[in-house]
């Protein structure tokens, strides 16, 4: 498997010749991330067996959202977590894309612009649940922002998971709603394009004339909340192409797989090796951006809310026993090891206490 911390330890010099320009500081921290990641840059941990007296060193992850080594931890939890939240009912996916000619905007204004797409279209779904006759109650939604598409270019979109059913806060009831469709696409597109340009103006930017007026959302049964979730997990915590689709690296090019979303079959995409790594970093969202969020009944503040409607639908909720995590089992005995402390140079420059 070719490892995306190699073709960027050995082509530094052709990225920033060709897109120094573009990057900023969050670029330069994630590729610093990715090539030091479980190498002697970020350190050792080291390990003791009381059994064997066998002492084992192992090197850090970098922990960056955006590396594809590291994080699998990370991206259970989140599965975890959602997972206690899942209802008996069909769920549906909703995805909010931004239209091709207002990409570039969205590009030089990221922080701001994937905040107001986050709210508008938060705030669309909230109206629809809302006013829905069959509905007429909160919704809850969990949302993940994408900005590439399966070929790695810039296209922000954001998913929704939402269960079919509303929750009236007032009458204590819940109100599910069957079928295929939950709302006509081309609604949530008028009514999200509606906000996202209202916002615009609001904040004095300039709404390009060539903005068009049908945008794109998609509403999708989904059945099961799982697989969705288990989908956009993909993508949350390691980056945005996992190093098994990287076909190849020579001769200054890359090859990488990726799945047409249309006919469902993997197809390749060449590359220079700066343009590569210019489609993966530019992916690096804005430090302090939450790439997921859940709201209505699914947010964190609304325990109750959600534990009242598991209630309701006789949801067997398992007792959650802690799980103990980093166990490192030694090579000799097989017994778990201890931890003895972290070596931020090479063992011999760093004197370690003695285990007891």
């Amino acid at each position: 498997m070719i490892s995306l911390a190699k073709i960027m330890k050995e082509n530094q010099s052709s990225l920033q010749a060709k897109y120094g320009h573009k990057m900023q500081a969050r670029h330069h921290t994630a590729m610093h991330a990715i090539m030091d990641c479980h190498t002697e840059e970020r350190g050792k941990i080291q390990y003791h067996c009381q059994a064997c007296e066998n002492r084992q060193n192992f090197c850090r992850s970098c922990g960056n959202r955006s590396c594809p080594a590291c994080q699998h931890q990370t991206n259970n939890q989140w599965l975890d977590r959602q997972r206690k939240k899942l209802l008996p009912v069909d769920y549906y996916m909703i995805t909010f894309t931004i239209p091709r000619e207002l990409r570039q905007f969205v590009w030089h204004h990221q922080a701001w612009a994937y905040q107001a797409m986050m709210k508008a279209a938060v705030e669309t779904l909230q109206s629809f649940y809302q006013t829905d006759k069959k509905l007429l109650g909160e919704a809850g939604l969990t949302a993940v922002l994408h900005t590439h598409s399966r070929k790695l270019d810039f296209h922000p979109h954001i998913h929704f998971i939402a269960p079919g059913g509303g929750f009236d806060k007032k009458q204590l009831l819940w109100r599910q709603k069957s079928g295929k469709y939950l709302f006509r696409k081309k609604n949530l597109a008028n009514v999200f394009r509606g906000k996202f340009i209202e916002a615009m103006m609001k904040a004095d930017f300039y709404v390009p004339s060539k903005t068009p007026r049908q945008w794109i959302v998609n509403c999708t049964k989904v059945g099961k909340g799982e697989p969705a979730l288990v989908y956009l997990a993909r993508y949350l915590y390691r980056g945005v192409i996992s190093e098994k689709n990287i076909l190849s690296c020579k001769n200054g090019r890359v090859t990488f797989r990726y799945k047409d979303s249309d006919t469902k079959k993997w197809k390749t995409r060449h590359a220079s090796v700066a343009d590569f790594l210019w489609l993966v970093l530019q992916h690096v969202l804005p430090k302090g951006f939450r790439r997921t969020r859940d709201y209505g009944f699914l947010h964190g503040n609304a325990k109750k809310t959600l534990r009242r409607i598991q209630l309701k639908l006789r949801v067997n909720i398992p007792e959650i026993v802690p799980v103990q995590t980093n166990i490192v089992a030694s090579k000799c005995c097989g017994f778990s090891m201890q931890f003895v402390g972290l070596l931020r140079r090479s063992p011999q420059d760093v004197a370690l206490p003695t285990p007891m």
